[in-house]
């Protein structure tokens, strides 16, 4: 009998703690926009490593800022439906708050990725890119599931050995290509099963507390 309240008591806590980290959590971003972007990124390697693609600096900076374009129109019109069409957001502007964290990131990344380019330090781009992409999921692990850190911490370290072991020439599209598309796949992974996650979770203690109480 005494188990079954301990039981009991803890699936209510643990129901009051996933209320508490629901309301916490951001919902906007889509785990599908993400994965499709990972998919855009290792379609666009495919089509820049491939002989007809013009062995150029400049083709392959215009593939890759269509590929960062596609995914930011991608993810961010998401964002906008949730924003205008989800009951929960309820079109309020203080739902959008985690963007800004973002934002930092996004903006360091383009003054770095042109001052490269200015310098002609083609083989770092890769490296930065990846970095700042892990810095952005890791600035949104308190409001993610929070296996997101383990993205950040992933682009980081690939980011970190492409400008400290291993530089890759700007034009082999490969390396980026398939970390950004394992990514990007893996965080979409994450923000669509998180949630069914923790509420089958849920459901398992409250069952197990019931059926110790009727025991």
């Amino acid at each position: 009998m005494i188990a079954g309240h301990i039981h009991h008591a803890l699936a209510q806590v643990h129901e009051l703690q996933q209320k508490i980290l629901e309301k916490q959590r951001f919902k906007g971003y889509s785990g599908r926009a993400r994965a499709l972007s990972g998919t855009f990124c290792f379609l666009a390697a495919i089509a820049m490593g491939s002989p007809f693609y013009p062995a150029t600096r400049t083709a392959h900076v215009a593939g890759w800022s269509s590929a960062f374009s596609f995914a930011m129109l991608l993810n961010f019109g998401a964002m906008l439906y949730w924003f205008l069409f989800d009951p929960a957001a309820k079109r309020d502007i203080r739902k959008l708050k985690p963007v800004i964290d973002v934002i930092p990131p996004l903006l360091v990344g383009g003054v770095l990725t042109v001052t490269l380019m200015q310098q002609g330090l083609y083989s770092h781009l890769f490296g930065v890119w990846l970095c700042l992409a892990g810095l952005a999921n890791l600035a949104m692990r308190h409001v993610l599931p929070k296996r997101i850190w383990l993205i950040g911490m992933f682009y980081i370290l690939g980011g970190m050995v492409f400008l400290l072991i291993k530089p890759v020439p700007f034009l082999n599209p490969w390396p980026a290509g398939i970390l950004f598309f394992l990514g990007e796949w893996a965080a979409g992974v994450i923000l669509h099963f998180d949630e069914a996650h923790n509420l089958s979770f849920t459901n398992f203690v409250f069952r197990s507390g019931k059926h110790h109480v009727e025991a």
